[in-house]
């Protein structure tokens, strides 16, 4: 069986019912953790990305959802899962950053994470944060990037490399919020979300954070969230007029001025990531992005 079918095939049994939640005499041993759902009018997919978060059995979590007053059943589903979040919310707001930003005001988590309502995380990830933070005791943990349908088929992956800021500036972005966990210090350091973004927050904020030399991050295997593909995602509407904008507007702060600089360091960009994964002997991978 092809690696994507086994991969789908897992993720459509993960997100199909709430799972018993293992019980566990330490919770408190793993850091505590704070996920965070933007959601707005989005009922068809919101209660698989609940599911997604509840089903990974993290001990010691602390999940919020912030809906911007949903008319579409999104409270229903939200009221229906009510009892295994630590607050939630549906009012008009000022959009998907104005309500992250609501959350962190109310997060108590030494992590966080947010998963936007129509994307998931897969099995396992949770788990693996957990004791990735307590091995690295670093300020960004993150992983790989999957792509998958309006069903739950999977139908790529994007494997992420070992974080270099020039390569954020030059090629894009090189950390994914899907598969994200950054100590709420970061927040109290350098800021919340720019709403003045409508796209490319992510991109501002893990910029931001990371351009401060004493940030420190860590791709850590395993870890894997999925960004949904579907007419009405923002990745499928504004992301080539207003995202590449938004973009634009985030590299002029950080880019050197010096053109041929640049072009040699996004060389080496491209040059680094063939080599991060021949080095590590990642074939499978290599011969599937060469089949793209």
């Amino acid at each position: 069986m092809h690696f994507l079918e086994q991969t789908t095939q897992d993720l459509r049994n993960f997100v199909s019912a709430l799972k018993p939640a293992q019980t566990s005499g330490n919770a408190q041993r793993y850091p505590k953790l704070t996920v965070i759902t933007p959601s707005y009018n989005q009922a068809s997919f919101l209660e698989r990305t609940i599911l997604s978060v509840l089903n990974q059995g993290y001990p010691n979590l602390e999940y919020i959802i912030v809906d911007g007053g949903s008319n579409d059943g999104s409270v229903e589903v939200i009221k229906k899962y009510e009892k295994y979040l630590s607050w939630w919310v549906s009012e008009k707001d000022r959009g998907q950053v104005h309500a992250i930003n609501k959350a962190l005001e109310r997060a108590t988590g030494e992590y966080i994470s947010f998963q936007n309502s129509d994307d998931v995380y897969f099995p396992g990830t949770f788990s693996r944060f957990g004791e990735a933070a307590l091995k690295y005791p670093v300020d960004i943990l993150y992983g790989d990037l999957y792509m998958i349908t309006t069903d739950d088929e999977v139908t790529e992956i994007l494997k992420t490399t070992s974080y270099n800021f020039d390569c954020q500036i030059l090629e894009g972005m090189q950390i994914h919020n899907q598969s994200l966990f950054f100590r709420r210090s970061l927040v109290e350091k350098y800021g919340m979300f720019d709403e003045s973004f409508r796209f490319a927050f992510d991109y501002d904020f893990i910029t931001r954070y990371t351009s401060h030399k004493s940030t420190t991050t860590k791709k850590i295997d395993g870890l894997g969230g999925a960004l949904r593909v579907h007419a009405e995602a923002k990745s499928s509407t504004i992301a080539t007029t207003i995202g590449r904008e938004e973009h634009a507007r985030v590299q002029k702060l950080y880019i050197s001025t010096n053109t041929v600089l640049n072009k040699i360091k996004y060389l080496w960009c491209r040059v680094r990531k063939i080599a991060y994964f021949i080095l590590r002997f990642d074939i499978q991978y290599i011969r599937f992005r060469l089949s793209r």
